[in-house]
């Protein structure tokens, strides 16, 4: 009756046993069924529709998932029927730029379109009409993103790279610039006046709650109920030639001149490492998303990886260098070397973790591990992170299997890997605060990450707690590294990070970050400024985004660990939109198509568009991220680059207490 069916799928076979019995169960089984791990496996390209004459920027389903919504650089705004694959409406916006976002207002019988563009116009579109509704002006440079919101049916948001983020309500008339209140955010005042806005999203279940992204590494989170709307400034950005826009930029970097955002309607997050990040690659966040249950923010971050953030847990993960000051004045006195790494002065917290750690692994989580040792040992550490991820979701608290994470981490040293590996050593201390490698990989790392004066704090506290250790080869090179460090002033401690003027309140906020929850690696984001990353599942058990090498990527959310890899256009994919209801994908990006994904049966057919070994696409975006233009320009052509990795004397991929010390230590670059 089913045929194929694997051990994992028996719970999905009795749900649907389930609704044949009981009709109460039909929205649940419609949900558990919605997006699958075998339907994952089996997802292929369904159709192409074509239609645009160039680049599609977006794509918005409606609230049923019966029409898809699509825009493009030819200016024009496409309905389709994704089920027939027709076009139900080709509407010329009038725009006079790309248009770069399109959505459906809520509860409008999907008849009332919003777009922004390039032209630094917003423009509000009945479908019944054959002019806009509404139009705005008050951008003075491009709009990237509009959002709304289901339980708000008369407002919208939109974001502009003049650093403004407005919010319109379509029940009252505007006239731009003519007293209209409509500033939610103006980035300028508290970021300077190279703010730029990217994108824009509103929370789901507490529409209260506005999240931002800018050209920096900060994601911002507001309450708009504490927000007092103000006017459009008269000069928001020295980007615009126009005379308007070179009034004097004096309140750049200043603040609010009339205090219109309280200090604590606002909250940053920002992935820990990125806060004092030095390089020459720009960061920039190009999407973010809520959760469907609102309690997580999903963002691609450009010239980096996407993170996941906890926007409740505003208590257990500050970031690290955040919060490294408050432990650093107390460190000298502290005599429990542990209480340094706390997440929170909570000694009680501590303590219920250390009781519920892991010592015994079951027999299934010990072969996972034993396979990440053997990947470790053979330089494959992807593959051993991977295997460690598994471990981990099975086993949250075993101390060995986050140690054995972290010096996985620091050999493949990709971007974020040291500061993963820090966080994991963070853990395995809370679990095991004995554990002798997690301490001196923690001072490691620290160096690694230009924190010297922390890192020496660190392996001073080491050497107390471990005397028998201080003559050991590496803990006397490591210590060497640091002196040379901190006499040559590399510490990002002792220098300026901020080349700009940024408001008091700014650098409050920024002083106060959330550390990401996770984070999912193997995507290139250096071209474009409006590639993606959404949820794809009714529980969002799967995330997806678009790539700079053509592909997309699906991650389990659990493990992080990529799942699939399908070629999804000739150059970038941009745009991926899961279909509401139903495991169907819609995907656009530089080629003037858009793409839908759906399961296919399983008759063993090959997928040509599948890449097939993951850790090399994974690797190959890694350098791509990294690689100069005349780099980038050869790989495009064909070239290959070997993967960057940080040689280390240490042999040690697992942690056994009959390992020589020296091996556990010595972690020092070749």
């Amino acid at each position: 009756m089913f045929p194929n069916i694997q051990k994992k799928d028996y719970r999905v076979v009795d749900l649907v046993r389930q609704r044949e019995i009981q009709d109460s169960v039909t929205h649940t089984v419609l949900q558990k069924l919605h997006v699958t791990e075998n339907l994952i496996s089996r997802l292929g390209l369904e159709k192409e529709l074509n239609g645009h004459t160039g680049c599609v920027n977006c794509l918005e389903w409606n609230e049923t998932g019966q029409m898809l919504a699509s825009a493009s650089d030819d200016k024009d705004i496409i309905l389709w029927d994704p089920f027939r694959y027709e076009k139900k409406l080709v509407l010329h916006s009038g725009h006079r730029g790309n248009i770069f976002s399109v959505k459906f207002m809520p509860k409008s019988n999907d008849s009332i379109l919003v777009s922004g563009a390039a032209d630094c116009r917003i423009r509000v579109h009945d479908l019944t009409l054959s002019e806009p509704i509404f139009t705005c002006k008050c951008h003075k440079q491009r709009i990237k993103r509009i959002a709304t919101v289901p339980s708000i049916p008369f407002l919208f948001w939109s974001a502009g790279e003049d650093g403004l983020f407005l919010q319109y309500d379509i029940r009252t008339p505007h006239i731009c610039r003519n007293n209209n209140h409509n500033v939610l955010v103006n980035l300028v005042y508290h970021m300077g006046r190279y703010a730029e806005g990217k994108c824009i999203a509103v929370n789901p279940r507490k529409p209260e709650l506005v999240a931002i992204g800018a050209n920096d590494a900060y994601i911002r989170m507001y309450d708009r109920r504490m927000i007092k709307l103000s006017q459009v400034p008269p000069s928001p950005s020295i980007h615009d030639n126009s005379d308007w826009a070179n009034i004097s930029t004096y309140r750049a970097g200043k603040g609010d001149p009339d205090d219109n955002i309280p200090l604590g309607s606002t909250q940053y997050f920002i992935a820990g490492h990125l806060h004092s990040r030095d390089g020459n690659r720009s960061i920039t966040t190009t999407y973010l998303t809520f959760s469907d249950n609102g309690n997580e923010l999903l963002v691609n971050m450009g010239g980096e990886q996407v993170y996941l953030f906890d926007i409740n847990d505003s208590n257990n993960s500050k970031t690290f260098f955040s919060s490294s000051k408050k432990y650093s004045r107390s460190i000298e006195q502290d005599q429990e070397f542990g209480k340094y790494y706390m997440k929170q002065n909570d000694v009680s917290y501590t303590e219920d973790l250390v009781d519920k750690t892991i010592k015994i692994l079951p027999p299934h989580v010990e072969e996972l591990k034993r396979q990440a040792n053997e990947g470790f040992e053979q330089q494959k550490y992807s593959l051993a992170i991977n295997l460690y991820n598994k471990a981990i979701s099975y086993c949250p608290m075993a101390a060995v299997l986050f140690a054995n994470r972290a010096a996985a981490y620091m050999k493949r040293a990709w971007d974020g890997d040291i500061y993963a590996a820090l966080r994991d050593c963070q853990t395995t201390l809370l679990l095991d605060s004995e554990h002798v490698k997690a301490h001196f990989r923690l001072a490691r790392c620290l160096f690694d990450l230009n924190r010297s004066i922390e890192a020496d704090k660190v392996l001073k506290n080491f050497q107390q707690k471990f005397p028998e250790y201080t003559s050991n080869s590496a803990c006397k090179a490591l210590k060497m590294d640091i002196k040379e460090a901190i006499d040559a002033g590399k510490d990002v401690t002792q220098t300026s990070q901020s080349f700009f003027p940024i408001s008091e309140y700014e650098q409050e906020w920024r002083r106060n970050t959330i550390d990401y929850k996770m984070r999912f690696c193997g995507h290139c984001n250096t071209t474009t400024d409006i590639k993606e990353a959404n949820f794809f599942g009714n529980n969002g058990q799967y995330i997806v985004a678009g790539s700079d090498d053509g592909s997309f990527f699906i991650w389990d959310r659990n493990t992080t660990n990529i799942m699939r890899v399908l070629r999804g256009d000739d150059r970038i994919v941009n745009c991926l939109q899961p279909h509401p209801s139903t495991c169907l994908l819609a995907t656009s990006g530089i080629d003037p198509v858009i793409r839908l994904w759906s399961p296919w049966p399983e008759d063993g057919s090959v997928n040509e568009r599948e890449i097939q070994n993951l850790d090399d696409a994974a690797s190959a975006n890694q350098i791509r991220m990294n690689s100069d233009p005349f780099e980038l320009m050869l790989m495009n052509m064909g070239y290959r680059f070997p993967v960057p990795q940080h040689e280390f004397s240490d042999e040690d991929g697992e942690d056994q207490h009959d390992q020589p010390i020296t091996q556990a230590l010595n972690c020092r670059p070749s």
